[in-house]
């Protein structure tokens, strides 16, 4: 059996690249998440059953380290979800083994949506925030703006066409729940895995491949949320229409500027070159 002690070294560099990864969303110049806001999560690249990373609860993204780290296995979070019954006494349970299993640190309870969205196909890293131009629509009468269609091509190219809107539930195994269904109605619906989910009176969850992919989501929704802010003050959004958007979604040049983003370069952000590949 391996020793919690022994699994920690073995698993330093992607709980460095955790570390990393949350300082980029936390960072204080962004407000993306202030004080202990948001957490992020990475698969676990090699386990036997599929895990994940998720940052601890209570700590800091922008000064998260290694130690920050939990190890949940994605089967036990899941079976929760899916179950009929249970509610927060099994979740207490669940993170306080997964606490025993490692230093004594607890993941927060958005981790049952992280595990939600990391069981989805492409998808090997997650980050939550709370940006400041995205909560405010997202705590205004005009929420469904951020949803309601696309503004200008690069919004296509990174976040894809189907943002998912969500209303406000309690976070933990109810908001997981409903996310999951939501989730899979959609998929259903559009054959594609949305990269953003917007969760009403509270955040957004970006979903990537990797940790860069869901950095560069995250400073879409952001600007998106910027300009319909000025585009609200000035009369109301003009959106794209649905042939428009089609044809940005599919058309060849921004096939390849969709792939040439995804792809570590020159222009890729600095602490999120090294992880291009790894994360997955």
């Amino acid at each position: 059996m391996t020793h919690p002690t022994d699994r920690q070294e073995t698993e330093a560099e992607p709980r460095a690249r955790l570390a990393t990864f949350s300082r980029e969303l936390g960072h204080p110049d962004r407000a993306w998440a202030l004080l202990a806001e948001g957490n992020t999560s990475l698969l676990l690249p090699g386990a036997d059953t599929p895990t994940m990373l998720v940052k601890a609860s209570g700590t800091s993204m922008a000064t998260a380290t290694p130690d920050d780290a939990v190890r949940l296995e994605l089967p036990s979070v899941l079976e929760l979800v899916d179950a009929d019954t249970g509610g927060d006494a099994e979740v207490g349970a669940l993170f306080d083994a997964a606490a025993s299993a490692g230093n004594g640190r607890r993941p927060s309870v958005e981790a049952i949506l992280h595990a939600v969205c990391l069981d989805l196909p492409g998808v090997a890293a997650v980050g939550h925030t709370h940006p400041v131009p995205v909560n405010a629509l997202l705590c205004s009468v005009s929420a469904e703006a951020l949803t309601r269609g696309s503004l200008f091509p690069d919004q296509i190219v990174v976040l894809g066409p189907d943002p998912l809107l969500v209303p406000y539930v309690d976070p933990g195994l109810g908001l997981a729940r409903v996310v999951r269904r939501l989730l899979r109605e959609r998929i259903e619906a559009t054959g594609r895995v949305p990269k953003v989910v917007y969760l009403r009176n509270h955040g957004m969850f970006a979903l990537g491949s990797d940790s860069a992919e869901v950095l560069r989501i995250t400073e879409m929704a952001v600007k998106v949320a910027q300009v319909l802010l000025g585009a609200l003050a000035v009369g109301g959004p003009v959106y794209l229409d649905d042939d428009a958007v089609a044809r940005i979604d599919t058309r060849p040049d921004e096939l390849l500027r969709r792939a040439a983003l995804a792809s570590p370069g020159p222009t890729t952000n600095r602490a999120t070159t090294a992880q291009d590949g790894a994360d997955a």
